[in-house]
């Protein structure tokens, strides 16, 4: 019986129900600002689906996560802000931006293997929060960027508010999680997830390693990119703090909880962790008593994550009811021999 329903639980009827559900979250959300808290989740989760590309499907670790998500937001902050560009065209420049540098950071830090290159991701990140805070030419400094557009509704809804943006980071998440599946299953996907396995094996079966860890990192910044402009188009002002390694490791820790190298975890770790953490504001700086043994005994009971160890565990179900399933097809096939032998004597 609860492999039945967990086997429902990943037809496509119960992907719709999902999307359902998020669709309504706003006509049923108890005002607001849980609204607006959905819409940051979906920002995050967005992100966290980059990150999985990397480190999940890939095996590298980036923690220069973070940053690439503060170039996305600043990108699109200060053209808007300093040089009047409108939000979309500021956008696409905020893409663009972000898949450049992640190639260049591709090239160089990828020639490097395991700690070596989360230590150098690591040491960009600083960097890129060091820029960002520094020059006060370009980025205003500790001041940040104010004034930052909105997306343009083109006369037809006003971005401004917080449903319609919330309706608007649905959308962007939905085609994420879309294309992450599509990836996910292609012979790109499989690529990745040789490299993770090893890197020898995967040069053994004539995969271009440089080539396809640079295609993974690029993806994954595109994907920071794209959740940094949409954060900065929602909040409107953004600061150097945007760049700070400590959002890097909220990411890591979402993907972790959620599921690494799974298709709805980074989705479930983010939500579970943003809304849990606004639960237990009320306990201001004593919610980490409580949160952090909560992080604690989920990562010893469920290791791979809540997804990954579900799916570990349906996997190991299946597979003790296959000698089951073969003993009982056995057992008919050997009473329907020996049917047909004594109709055959008689």
């Amino acid at each position: 019986m609860l492999l039945k329903l967990a086997s429902l639980l990943m037809t496509p009827a119960a992907k719709i129900a999902l999307l359902i559900l998020a669709l309504v979250f706003p006509l049923v959300a108890a005002n607001e600002y849980q609204v607006y808290v959905m819409a940051t989740a979906f920002v995050w989760a967005i992100a966290v689906y980059g990150l999985n590309i990397i480190t999940g499907y890939c095996g590298q670790l980036n923690l220069a996560h973070g940053g690439f998500f503060a170039i996305g937001a600043y990108t699109l902050g200060l053209l808007t802000s300093d040089y009047a560009w409108s939000f979309w065209p500021a956008f696409l420049a905020a893409l663009v931006m972000t898949a450049f540098l992640g190639f260049l950071v591709g090239v160089v830090s990828l020639r490097l293997k395991e700690h070596y290159f989360a230590i150098f991701t690591l040491c960009v990140g600083f960097i890129i929060y060091l820029v960002l805070d520094k020059w006060e030419e370009l980025t205003h400094g500790p001041i940040g960027v104010r004034d930052i557009a909105a997306p343009n509704g083109f006369g037809l809804v006003d971005f401004t508010e917080t449903t319609p943006f919330y309706y608007l980071v649905l959308a962007f998440l939905v085609f994420a999680i879309w294309f992450m599946g599509r990836l996910s299953r292609s012979l790109l996907g499989r690529t990745f997830l040789a490299i993770r396995n090893g890197d020898q094996l995967a040069e053994s079966l004539g995969i271009n390693l440089m080539r396809n860890k640079v295609l993974a990192f690029v993806l994954s910044t595109t994907y920071a990119g794209l959740a940094g402009a949409l954060y900065a188009g929602m909040v409107r002002f953004i600061g150097p703090e945007e760049a700070n390694i400590n959002h890097t490791f909220d990411m890591i820790t979402y993907l972790l909880v959620g599921g690494i190298g799974t298709l709805s975890g980074p989705l479930l770790g983010t939500l579970g962790i943003v809304w849990i953490t606004q639960s237990l504001q009320f306990l201001e700086e004593y919610r980490m008593i409580i949160f952090g043994p909560l992080l604690v005994i989920l990562v010893i009971f469920f290791p791979r994550g809540i997804v990954g160890s579900f799916l570990t565990w349906m996997h190991q179900k299946m597979q003790a009811l296959r000698p089951a399933d073969k003993h009982k097809e056995s057992k008919v096939s050997d009473d329907t021999l020996t049917k047909r032998e004594a109709d055959s004597n008689a």
